[in-house]
């Protein structure tokens, strides 16, 4: 026997003889230790898994996209796909149009000037006004009249004019007693940069009893006026007030038409204001002075007689609205001559009446101090109360101040209003119901929120069933001077609106379509 042969007999009884002795394994104890899976090696065994195939989807090829697309089943589809995209396109277009074709269309806006947007507020005497008493301290009070969203700021008189002194007459030349040149003009600025527009007052006579001197006196005064129009509408005010022109343009006819067109025409873009103020209560004699001078506004005594009862307001405002555009009517109790609101009307029923003006239709005018209550003492012209931000009061003093601050948040809260709503803007006036003592009305614009205002001027209280076909049957309470029984935010029904004596109350109700 070979070497070779004999080594192999040797490994072969190794291996029986070892048999019982090696690790087993799944494959050897089930008798597949010849499995090809299966190796073993130094009493080990490994395990051979085949690798799982992945398969792979790898669609219609170019050629067979082809002759499937061009199927009559496909072309079919393909073609009722089509059809259904675009009869669901027309169809979406179809809804549009009739959306948009029976919508409410939207009313234009009516031609408006910036004076129409807002209060004017007038400070007849700076000294009186400003805690420094000349026009820097004006300037020094632009940001709190900013608040009050203020639309323009009637200034003065504060040219030079003597006592009984026709030929010192200067309208170029500011009163040394309120400042200079330079303060007026970094006012205008300030203003301007606040959105306020600055009107000068130039009533020649304003120291006098009779604003243009005398008759024999009125066409020297009127020629010597045109000059100085130019000079100060070029130093950059936006308008001109002047008081007793019915006198000058009925004198001097062919004079007033020039300081009409110096005014009302001498620039371009921003229009500016030609303000009147007559004597004249009569809604008749009012309405007549307006047609026949051409001023923008005309502040009169339209409202202020203590006499009038409501149904003699609400004749009034009708009778100057059937004649002309609420944009050029303007309402005013108190000015410069006639003294301060509270002293007119009583403290109070100062918000009372900022309410009346605020909320009828033209343009409200007040006189410095009415947003505070400031009444009249030994003069027309009062010292302007400028409280501190810090609360340093007690006492008297406190609740005195409280009272001004209160009055103040309540103007301020309707002007705000005034300024934002169109329907208080340039809305129209609905009258739904007056008496001897009150007075109610509707101001709606198209699809804005709508208002109701009304008023008690008597000595009891009233319930009023408001009825219109344009009023739902109830509304919300947004500015009320009886903060007990018509609290801001509260529904009531205007069915049966109560009001209190002297009370006074603005009530808001959406748009319905």
């Amino acid at each position: 026997m070979s070497k070779d042969t004999e080594v192999d007999m040797k490994d072969v009884e190794l291996n029986d003889m070892d048999q019982e002795k090696q690790p087993m394994t799944g494959g050897a104890a089930n008798g597949d230790a010849g499995s090809p899976t299966c190796t073993e090696k130094n009493g080990s065994v490994n395990l051979k898994i085949p690798e799982e195939t992945e398969t792979k989807f790898t669609g219609l090829s170019k050629e067979e996209l082809l002759r499937v697309a061009g199927t009559p089943g496909w072309v079919r589809t393909r073609w009722a796909l089509l059809i259904l995209f675009w009869l669901g396109w027309l169809g979406m277009l179809a809804g549009a149009v009739a959306i948009i074709v029976q919508a409410p269309r939207c009313k234009d806006i009516p031609a408006m000037n910036w004076w129409n947007y807002g209060p004017l507020y007038q400070i007849g005497n700076v000294q009186a006004f400003s805690e420094s008493q000349n026009l820097k301290g004006v300037e020094d009070k632009i940001d709190r009249l900013s608040q009050l969203k203020v639309k323009g700021l009637v200034i003065g008189p504060i040219h030079v004019a003597p006592l009984d002194n026709l030929v010192s007459l200067n309208f170029e030349e500011i009163s040394s007693d309120v400042g200079n040149l330079e303060q007026f003009k970094g006012l205008i600025t300030a203003a301007n940069k606040k959105s306020i527009n600055v009107i000068l007052d130039l009533t020649p006579y304003y120291l006098g009893s009779g604003p243009w001197f005398t008759n024999v006196s009125v066409t020297n005064v009127a020629e010597r006026l045109k000059s100085a129009l130019v000079f100060w509408l070029n130093q950059g005010v936006d308008g001109i007030q002047l008081s007793g022109v019915e006198r000058v343009s009925s004198v001097v006819p062919s004079l007033w038409a020039d300081i009409r067109a110096i005014v009302q025409n001498g620039t371009e873009g921003k229009k500016r204001i030609l303000i009147g103020v007559t004597e004249k209560t009569s809604a008749v004699g009012v309405s007549e002075l307006l047609n026949s001078t051409g001023v923008d506004l005309l502040l009169s005594g339209a409202l202020r007689s203590k006499s009038m009862t409501a149904m003699d307001r609400a004749q009034t405002v009708q009778q100057l609205l059937s004649s002309h555009n609420q944009t050029r009517l303007a309402w005013n109790i108190g000015d410069r001559t006639e003294g301060h609101l509270a002293t007119l009307v009583g403290p109070d029923m100062v918000n009372f009446n900022q309410m009346l003006l605020l909320t009828l239709p033209g343009t409200p005018v007040f006189n410095y101090g009415d947003e505070i209550a400031l009444a009249d003492a030994d003069t027309k012209s009062p010292k302007m109360l400028w409280d501190p931000l810090e609360d340093e009061t007690n006492g008297t003093a406190k609740e005195e101040k409280e009272q001004r601050l209160s009055c103040r948040s309540f103007f301020k809260t309707l002007s705000e209003l005034r300024g934002k709503e169109r329907s208080l803007q340039h809305g129209d006036y609905i009258p739904l119901f007056n008496s001897t003592s009150v007075l109610a009305y509707l101001r709606q614009w198209d699809q804005s929120g709508r208002y109701v205002a009304a008023f008690n001027w008597g000595s009891d209280a009233v319930t009023l069933q408001l009825s219109h076909p344009d009023l739902p049957a109830q509304a919300v309470v947004q500015v009320s001077t009886d903060q007990v029984n018509l609290a801001p935010d509260s529904t009531v029904a205007l069915s049966a609106l109560e009001l209190g004596p002297g009370q006074a109350v603005l009530l808001q109700f959406p748009y319905i379509a």
